[in-house]
């Protein structure tokens, strides 16, 4: 394979003006820590955004930061984390999960769009994407968005390239909003809720007027291997039922008191704090239950988005129904479920109960071969899927850049 190494955003126009002069496609990756998520893409030559990897501005007293697409999200994290800020939605780090290098890039991020726990308070990437810089598959460079939201008029091209897996445009620098960390967390730990119950004290949480910041449950079933903090909590044959609350240190232990109260029909819960509580957090964020070198890592892993108050009947059916394991968070609203190799055949069946909760699936992990036989990104129906298509055309119409990663069937 041709790997295309750009130095600036005019190498990039260039490479992409060729490659559209020839027709030929090109795959566009930071360092490819996701490489492996989407449909299996049909090309020869790589463009590498490796060496765009500038902290182009940071302005903490302004809460933004402005960084090229190929810096490498840890550094930026830790610049950041330095001046005791944070991205607010959490960015999943997938390198667990898919058994690759933990090297993932700013523009990778935003390209998925995967966000974590806190996404049910703070939004997602593109909700905290406040300008970008990008190249077209016309090969011409263009400008969206600002450094500030009143900045944004016309058209919000930020919101369509977040998310957008690389299919839209190729993009080399983006300014992004920071928050402050919180001074202190405080978790709620609820043992042996089952599906259906879990999610009653989830919704019960999350409805309630003390500000819950996440909202998870782990079934007992998917603790079979060490899972780090999730284990250390203390009992992996029961479930845990896990209720975050985040603020200055006075008010998240009032709150947290409060809220135990409140849950109490649930059961009595457990509190724990701050550091201990952050690294709970990140097991949920990064789905360690199934990492890559776990018990469960052979197995193919689906992302579902769903109604909250649908996904303890959801979750639980298809856990049932396949042998697998799922995990929750977002209150309910995101499934991960790791369902046996054997049960690739039943993605139509999978799918078909999801749709019929008004959700979403994505295979976020599965072999190769698998990934050429199934819809990775859950099929759109035709008024969404007509619309999607025009919007592509309008960026890049012969389908020159990450050609054929969202859908199995592309004609350019």
């Amino acid at each position: 394979m041709d790997t295309l190494k750009v130095r600036d955003a005019k190498d990039v126009e260039q490479v992409v003006r060729t490659a559209l002069a020839s027709e030929q496609p090109l795959e566009i990756v930071g360092h490819g820590s996701k490489r492996a998520i989407g449909q299996p893409m049909a090309t020869n030559a790589l463009l590498d955004l490796s060496a765009l990897n500038a902290v182009t501005s940071y302005e903490p007293n302004e809460l933004i930061v402005t960084v090229q697409a190929g810096a490498p999200l840890n550094d930026v994290r830790s610049l950041i984390d330095s001046k005791n800020q944070q991205f607010a939605f959490e960015p999943m780090n997938t390198s667990a999960l898919l058994g690759t290098p933990d090297t993932g890039t700013v523009g990778g991020m935003i390209g998925a769009g995967l966000a974590g726990p806190r996404r049910i308070k703070a939004g997602g990437a593109r909700d905290h994407l406040l300008g970008a810089h990008a190249v077209s598959g016309f090969g011409d460079s263009f400008k969206a968005g600002g450094r500030v939201v009143k900045n944004v008029t016309g058209y919000d091209l930020c919101k369509l390239l977040a998310g957008s897996w690389g299919t839209l445009a190729v993009m080399t620098e983006v300014t992004l909003k920071v928050m402050p960390r919180a001074e202190s967390e405080r978790t709620l730990v609820l043992r042996g809720l089952d599906d259906i119950t879990a999610n009653r004290a989830m919704t019960a949480a999350l409805g309630s007027p003390f500000d819950v910041s996440a909202a998870a449950h782990v079934p007992n079933s998917a603790f079979r291997a060490e899972q780090g903090a999730l284990a250390d909590l203390g009992s992996p044959q029961q479930a845990v039922t896990l209720v975050r609350l985040e603020g200055i240190t006075a008010s998240a232990a009032h709150r947290a008191a409060s809220l135990d109260k409140a849950l109490s029909p649930f059961g009595a819960a457990e509190v724990v704090e701050d550091v201990t509580s952050a690294a709970i957090w990140n097991c949920v964020r990064d789905v360690l239950p199934f990492a890559a070198g776990g018990a469960l890592g052979a197995w193919p892993v689906w992302r579902i988005v769903c109604p909250p108050a649908s996904g303890g009947a959801l979750g639980q059916a298809l856990a049932r129904n396949t042998g697998g394991d799922v995990v929750y968070d977002w209150g309910g609203g995101l499934i991960w479920a790791a369902l046996p190799p054997s049960a690739d055949a039943q993605a139509g069946v999978l799918r078909s109960r999801v749709n019929a909760a008004g959700g979403h699936a994505m295979l976020v992990r599965a072999a190769e071969s698998v990934r050429r036989n199934v819809d990775v990104f859950h099929p759109q129906e035709d008024g969404l899927a007509a619309l999607s298509e025009r919007v592509r055309l309008g960026f890049d119409p012969k389908g020159i850049l990450n050609r054929g990663r969202l859908m199995r069937r592309f004609a350019p």
